[in-house]
């Protein structure tokens, strides 16, 4: 018995022993294991290594291998167009829109010669009838004083040449000489010693004066001058975008200056300009001012002298609304005083305009009328002619 228990005692041990064997034998070899494993790289959250390069997977059947896939060919993707270049206007010809321009002012000018010459053509001329041609002189603001010559001279005429005398041939001369065709109407665009011409264009707000730059710049480009446009009247947004649109339309650079710049700066930056590029002409349009504001009547002056500097004024041109009748006359006098004018430019001559402030405005100032505008379309521009304004008038 006591055999028997011994025998079954070592048998256990021996069990155990195998398996506590087994057990550390096991253990032995995951730890190994553990240690011959690669670290983490990044993006696991473990580690600092560099993960080993991934096996690509083979091809699909029948498709080439990734780099030697084809790279797109250059002429299968459009290549963005180059923006197309502005096409300029080209203007009409002088004498194309002069004789446009006379038809136009014909059709609206008629009615005061017209009215003339039914009184000039009754039987009987009496003190009425003279009375109602001072009437019609005055009411298309011709003046006083040029009302009382005129009617002075065609009555002395009319009673000496007697009744067979021609009354239409007479008020043509008369007329004519009223608006005296002897002053010197060119416009001195060009300078001297190789520098440009400086045109200063000046008049109140809503005259015309920014658009009537830019047509004095379509009519050099067509008669192939090479001008610079400087926008000085910087105190109204309006007015610069509008004449760099004109500038754009006729081929013109224009000069200008953040909103609200001293106009005399960007005066002398355009005559600079002008003189860097060898151009013709340089025309400044400044500012609307009001006539009844002396310190801003005082800065046209400045403008002047600031742009003598460089070149002189060759141009000084008054743009006036011929709508506005007498009021157009005290508008011209104040300009006059802050500004040596040389021409006036009459815009908005057709429709209610009288066209007796031409020979108002010339006495006023003892300057020419140089120009003349019937309209808003970009021709509607033209030198001003004595003998065919009143061919105009007479219809």
């Amino acid at each position: 018995m006591d055999l028997l228990t011994d025998w079954a005692t070592d048998w256990i041990l021996l069990v155990v022993g195998i398996a506590v064997l087994g057990v550390a034998v096991t253990v032995g070899l995951l730890s190994g294991a553990r240690r011959r494993r690669p670290p983490a790289g990044p993006g696991t959250g473990v580690g600092t290594g560099t993960l080993a390069p991934e096996r690509e997977a083979p091809p699909a059947p029948g498709l080439p291998p990734t780099d030697e896939v084809e790279a797109p060919v250059a002429g299968d993707v459009a290549a963005p167009e180059a923006p197309a270049a502005p096409t300029l206007e080209r203007p009409e010809g002088t004498a194309t829109r002069l004789q446009r321009l006379r038809q136009r002012l014909a059709r609206s000018q008629g009615g005061l010669g017209q009215g003339l010459l039914a009184l000039l053509s009754r039987d009987r001329l009496d003190e009425d009838t003279w009375e109602d041609i001072e009437d019609t002189l005055l009411t298309a603001d011709v003046g006083v004083a040029p009302t009382q010559e005129l009617v002075g001279r065609l009555r002395t005429r009319l009673r000496v040449e007697g009744g067979d005398t021609d009354a239409r041939q007479v008020l043509r001369e008369e007329l004519v000489a009223l608006v005296d065709p002897e002053m010197d109407r060119r416009l001195q665009v060009t300078g001297t010693d190789g520098r440009p011409g400086v045109v200063l264009v000046v008049g109140v707000n809503g005259a015309g004066k920014t658009t009537t730059v830019g047509k004095i710049g379509r009519i050099l480009v067509a008669e192939d001058h090479r001008a610079v446009m400087g926008a000085a009247d910087t105190f109204r947004a309006a007015a610069v975008e509008q004449l760099a649109t004109w500038g754009e339309r006729v081929g013109v650079d224009v000069v200008r200056g953040p909103e609200g710049s001293d106009p005399a700066s960007v005066a002398f930056e355009a005559v600079k300009h002008g003189l860097e590029a060898g151009v013709d002409t340089v025309l400044v349009d400044t500012a609307g001012r009001l006539q009844n504001k002396q310190g801003l009547m005082d800065e046209l002056g400045k403008v002047k002298r600031v742009v003598e500097k460089l070149a002189p004024v060759t141009e000084v041109l008054l743009v006036l609304d011929a709508t506005t009748g007498q009021n157009g006359m005290v508008q011209a006098r104040v300009f006059r005083e802050a500004v040596d004018v040389t021409g006036i430019v009459l815009t908005k001559l057709d429709g209610s305009a009288k066209g007796g402030i031409v020979v108002a405005v010339q006495r006023e100032l003892g300057v020419p009328v140089k120009l003349v505008g019937l309209g808003e379309g970009p021709d509607d521009l033209a030198p001003f002619d004595a003998e065919a304004f009143v061919d105009a008038l007479l219809g």
